[in-house]
Parts: C-alpha cells; sequence; structure tokens
C-alpha cells in the first residue's frame, strides 16, 4: 500500500496518475455540449449503492472510469455558457493550476511550522485587498488592517459577528441587535444563533425599489433600540445581494454606525470583484469605512472553491479569536514574532486556499480579473433590456452587478397562483432537460426565475434562447393545465 504514498520514490507515479485525471477532466470539458444531463437522484443513485466501498478497484484508472460514471458525466459544469443559476463561476487556468500544487504539497495554514512562505503568500494578499478595499487611507485611517483566509462567506460572516459581538459595549447578550437587509444572507441569522444571541437580535430592514438598505429605516431602528436600552452590536451592509445584486448605501450606512457606536460589516461576498474593477470600483465607495468586510473570490474572483477571506480595519480585533495551545502555537512565539495563522481563524488546519489567488495575480493581474468581472456586468445590463423590452417577462430590478430576476407572465392568465406553477415548471422542466440551469427565488411572495451571470463566455444570444426556452416549458405547463381543467 505504501506505493500510493506520494514521496520521492513515487514521484513518476503521481505525475503519470495526474496527467491522466486532467486528461480525463480535459476530454469532458471540451466534449460537455449542456451544463446538465437532467439526472435525477432517484436514477443516479442505485450506481451508488451497487459499489462496495469495502472492496476497492485497486488501480487509480479503473477508479477514474468509475467516477466518469458516477460523477463527471452528470455533473452540472459551470463553465458551460448556459448555466445562469447560482453565484458559482466558471475558474480560471492559474487558480486551477494552484490547486494541483497546493493538495499535493498539502501545507496547513495554521503554523509557521506546518506551512512557512505559504503563511507570507496569504498575509501578502489581505494585505493587498486591505488596501483595495481601502483600509490604512486617509488621514484618520487605522493602518493595522489585518484578515484571514476562509471556507466561504458564511464562515466569514460568523466571524466578523463574533468580532463585533466581543467588541459591543455590553455582555448582555439579551440586550445586543444586529441590523441587516431584508435582501442580506441567511448567514447573518444564522451566525446570530450559534453566537447565543436571542431570536429577536436579528432586526430586517427594509430595502428600497432597488433592493438596497433603507437607510430611513434603519435611523429609526438604531435610534428606537438604543431608546428601549438595547444596544446596537452590528449592521451588516450588503455589497452584491445574493438574489438582486444589489449595494447598500454604504456611505450613509457607515455614518449611522459611527452615530451608534454599532460595528459596520459588509458583505461583499458577491460584489467584491468590483475591488478589481477598473470602471465600477466606485459601487463600494464607502466600504474603506467598515470594520470588517468579507469577500468571496469563488465568486466574482473566478476562483476554484474555496477561496474567501474576512478583512477588519483594525486587526487587533482578531485577538478575540485567538486561543493559545502549548502543542501548536505557544503565548512565546507572539513574543519571538512567529506568525502563525491559526491566531486569527476559527479554523485550526486549513488548506492553502491562497495560493489560487497569488497564482490567478501573478499570472493575469488584478485588472484581468476585473475585466472578465465587467464583462459579466455589462452583459447583465443587455440582459436587463431585453427583458424589459420582451412583454412575456417582468423583470424586478435594473442590475447593478450580474443578476437578473424576473418571471414569465402569460398574456391571458391572472390567476396569480396559476402564474407561479408556471414559473416553477418551467424551471424545473429546464433543469431537467439540461439545456440550461436557472435559479428561483420569490420576490413579494411570488415565485421569480434568476439568471446569475458569471460566465464571461455567456452572450446575449444564449439569454435570448433561454428565455424563449423557459417560455416554452411554461406555455406547455399552461396548455396542459387547461386540458385538465376542462
Amino acid at each position: 500500500m505504501r506505493s500510493h504514498l506520494l514521496n520521492d520514490t513515487t514521484a513518476e507515479r503521481y505525475r503519470r496518475t495526474a496527467t491522466a485525471a486532467v486528461e480525463r477532466v480535459a476530454d469532458k470539458l471540451a466534449a460537455t455540449d449542456r451544463p446538465f444531463t437532467g439526472i435525477t437522484p432517484e436514477q443516479l443513485a442505485p450506481a451508488f449503492d451497487a459499489i462496495d466501498l469495502d472492496r476497492p478497484l485497486g488501480d487509480t484508472a479503473a477508479a477514474l472510469d468509475e467516477l466518469e460514471s458516477v460523477y463527471l458525466r452528470d455533473a452540472v459544469y459551470f463553465h458551460h455558457p448556459r448555466y445562469l443559476a447560482h453565484l458559482n463561476c466558471p475558474v480560471v487556468i492559474p487558480a486551477v493550476a494552484a490547486e494541483a500544487v497546493l493538495s499535493a504539497v498539502n501545507s496547513s495554514l495554521d503554523t509557521w511550522d506546518q506551512s512557512a512562505g505559504a503563511t507570507l503568500i496569504e498575509r501578502r494578499l489581505i494585505d493587498w485587498t486591505a488596501h483595495r478595499i481601502g483600509f490604512g487611507a486617509g488621514p484618520d485611517a487605522v493602518t493595522s488592517a489585518d484578515g484571514v483566509f476562509t471556507s466561504g462567506g458564511s464562515q466569514s460572516n460568523l466571524q466578523a459577528l463574533l468580532l463585533a459581538r466581543e467588541e459591543a459595549k455590553t455582555r448582555d447578550l439579551a440586550k445586543l441587535r444586529v441590523f441587516a437587509s431584508e435582501c442580506g444572507h441567511f448567514s447573518v441569522q444564522k451566525s446570530a444563533k450559534l453566537l447565543g444571541l436571542p431570536p429577536e437580535a436579528v432586526i430586517a430592514i427594509p430595502c428600497d425599489g432597488d433592493k438596497r438598505m433603507q437607510t430611513v429605516a434603519l435611523a429609526r431602528e438604531l435610534a428606537r433600540c438604543t431608546s428601549e436600552g438595547l444596544v446596537p452590536m452590528a449592521v451588516v451592509a450588503t455589497a452584491g445581494t445574493t438574489d438582486f445584486g444589489s449595494i447598500d448605501p454604504l456611505p450613509e450606512i457607515a455614518e449611522l454606525c459611527e452615530l451608534y457606536g454599532a460595528w459596520m460589516h459588509v458583505d461583499a461576498a458577491y460584489g467584491c470583484g468590483l475591488l478589481a474593477s477598473r470602471t465600477r470600483r466606485h459601487l463600494l465607495d464607502g466600504i474603506e469605512h467598515a470594520d470588517s468586510v468579507t469577500v468571496d473570490y469563488h465568486k466574482s474572483f473566478f476562483q476554484p472553491v474555496s477561496s474567501s477571506a474576512l478583512l477588519v480595519r483594525d486587526g487587533a480585533a482578531l485577538r478575540h479569536a485567538t486561543y493559545h495551545a502549548d502543542y501548536l502555537n505557544p503565548r512565546r512565539m507572539v513574543e519571538e514574532r512567529i506568525p502563525n495563522q491559526v491566531d486569527k481563524s476559527l479554523q485550526t488546519t486549513r488548506r492553502f486556499d491562497a495560493l489560487k489567488l497569488w497564482m490567478t495575480l501573478r499570472t493575469m493581474g488584478a485588472d484581468g480579473i476585473g475585466e472578465l468581472f465587467d464583462e459579466v456586468c455589462d452583459l447583465a445590463a443587455d440582459g436587463w433590456q431585453l427583458l424589459a423590452a420582451d412583454p412575456r417577462y417582468d423583470v424586478v430590478v435594473r442590475p447593478s452587478l450580474s443578476t437578473l430576476v424576473f418571471r414569465y407572465i402569460p398574456a391571458d392568465v391572472t390567476s396569480p397562483a396559476v402564474i407561479d406553477h408556471a414559473n416553477l415548471y418551467a424551471r424545473k422542466a429546464l433543469f431537467a432537460s439540461g439545456d440550461a440551469v436557472v435559479a428561483g427565488t420569490k420576490v413579494g411572495g411570488k415565485h421569480y426565475l434568476k439568471f446569475t451571470l458569471l460566465n464571461p463566455e455567456t452572450t446575449l444570444t444564449d439569454i435570448a434562447a433561454v428565455l424563449d426556452l423557459i417560455a416554452g416549458h411554461a406555455e406547455q405547463y399552461l396548455g396542459e393545465s387547461l386540458v385538465h381543467a376542462s
């Protein structure tokens, strides 16, 4: 069995095996003509039930053959231009090359004696991102910005709210309140629960017609809570909501946070791609006033999952996540100025995910990333024009980033329930066909469809074709419903 261990004696076997795996995936990518096969869980599950995990195949080639039938054949492929559903991006080749390096070397980013240069790469990327955010800029700015890579936006938001809780002006958890947009991410509520806050701790702030947090309503709630003796722990602003890509009014929110002494967190998991844009960076103006920022490079920086980070304006706040263990990061290491990332992280063992962004920046540069994100934002703007001019569809809001939310409206049907069912059916039927994948959500209690455009290879022609497919499926449903009703 030692022949399967990666070391100096098996380096050539590793080369052949990795090459075979890469060639298998490359062939699959080249031959993929639709984003999904349409297979159902019921159809695929028996293949897994038939596999005896206690009887190994003994050969990587055989295992790859099996993988072809149970995974690669039916995977959902985000690189296809008609995958338009969730916040999943096609990935850039330098980052995929980095995956091969980091998984083989297998550095762990908790302590220096497990990572060496990997620690410095992560720290340099944190500094780079903090600079892009604007931390440390201006005469009164804090210059000790810091941060750490995380598993994703949910973990980043959790850690941000942990810091906010510890920085709050009371230890009475029952008095703490978190203010977030009604269009914000569910991880805010989930984090509050994990942090021991009461169910009523998260206060949803209504949004305007553009799906941005209403600062008048925020000011009113902050004043009310303060007058009732409650403590504004944090305001979570969103720079790129999951459903609409909307960006909250960051400068105004920053002023209110300063007035009430609340921690300002910006969830820029989606909108962080604007940090690399030469034409849209102004949409994030005000983010530099945040106390903490979530960024998901695996969304708008075109990185493989996972690649995320939490940034803080004042690195001293990260002390709230610090614990010392004699076997790992004893206190003497601080005195010896040994850089240990575990001192800042909720995780202990942690992948060297930072290498993917490092390789991307060293190969493409920030402008290259920004240009890709600008392309999908431009496409969304064109798609909005297409939808707005199409009488078959109602589109909710002009996009700030690359998301379009809309629904099919039949000309001769007035029943809201029937319209809802037609849209639900169209999405399900489209997914089953494998021709395209779109997402869904609710707006005002009604079912809507959603394009999340993160693939620069997607064209307006693709969007128009998928709209025709959706209309066709919806019309089929309405026709069948009419037959059954008569």
